[in-house]
């Protein structure tokens, strides 16, 4: 699998897997997004989450995966603090705000910080035409979180502040998108980079989910079982989420595989409407064409 990453990396080829890894990161990401839509705590389910993927990274790392090399070991550690403000961010922003307003905002701000970073750092340069798709996408977004704001019954008087939180994050996502597409470029196999990634980024939450857990009133604890099998659930959908976009930021261009993972709020609406049952109606509608049609003439457009 290493050999045929590094042989189609900068092909044709390459930029077709590099479409197909960020469409099935963003189908994921949705799933995953879904996984925190209010059921549990988002400080404690994000512990489990990380808690699962370190225990599942670990043996990974140790004995199938080359270990880090040198400056490479550099490279992951400084993955853990950028994470870390992420999540944070994050974890607030679900805390103060509805899932369904913060959600889109921070995916619809994350496209816009990252293609002026690869711009930036990795020299792309995006064409007018994909300009005009990353607006149309962006537009779509948000108009999304705007729709689901007018219809928001509970929650608006923090909800000032979780937007605000939202954006900030949103400029993590961008951050850690271009920070992880450098390191993993400049790690010999990126399986090393993402196994041992995984292991790193993660061994904070799981301590502040613990911390949380024993502080919180017994009567209010969430099922430990319930928690730890969505963690689960959530860590294996995260492996994917997670390692596929990084891998299409190896293989081909970085603002292109970050605009298109951010058509997972397309694919959340659609879970929300085929598996939760919610009613969609022809605005939300309009405004996941608008995110389609985006992504469509951002590829397009290249």
């Amino acid at each position: 699998m290493t050999e045929w990453i590094l042989s189609i990396q900068g092909t044709e080829a390459g930029h077709r897997a590099a479409l197909y890894l960020a469409l099935t990161a963003a189908v994921l990401h949705a799933l995953f997004g879904s996984l925190q839509k209010g059921r549990i705590d988002p400080w404690i389910s994000r512990g489990a989450v990380d808690f699962w993927l370190v225990v599942l990274a670990l043996p990974i790392a140790l004995f199938v995966v080359p270990w880090p090399r040198g400056g490479e070991w550099l490279l992951l550690a400084g993955t853990l603090p950028i994470h870390f403000v992420y999540k944070l961010g994050q974890a607030y922003a679900y805390t103060r705000g509805a899932f369904t307003v913060v959600y889109p905002v921070v995916r619809g701000t994350g496209p816009i910080f990252t293609v002026i970073g690869a711009g930036l750092i990795f020299h792309e340069a995006f064409t007018l035409m994909q300009w005009l798709g990353v607006g149309l996408l962006v537009s779509g977004i948000f108009g999304l979180a705007l729709y689901n704001w007018r219809n928001l019954t509970e929650g608006r008087e923090t909800l000032a502040a979780a937007l605000m939180l939202a954006v900030f994050t949103g400029a993590m996502v961008a951050i850690y998108t271009t920070y992880d597409a450098y390191a993993i470029r400049n790690t010999v196999n990126p399986f090393t980079f993402l196994a041992w990634f995984f292991v790193i980024a993660d061994l904070d939450f799981p301590i502040i989910a613990w911390l949380r857990w024993r502080r919180m009133d017994p009567a209010q604890r969430p099922d430990p079982r319930g928690v730890m099998r969505l963690g689960l659930f959530g860590a294996l959908i995260a492996f994917g989420s997670f390692g596929f976009v990084m891998l299409a930021t190896r293989l081909d261009k970085v603002g292109e595989a970050a605009v298109l993972r951010e058509t997972s709020t397309v694919f959340a609406a659609l879970i929300g409407w085929l598996i939760l049952k919610e009613t969609v109606g022809p605005r939300r509608i309009a405004l996941m064409s608008l995110i389609a049609v985006g992504a469509v003439v951002v590829e397009m457009g290249g």
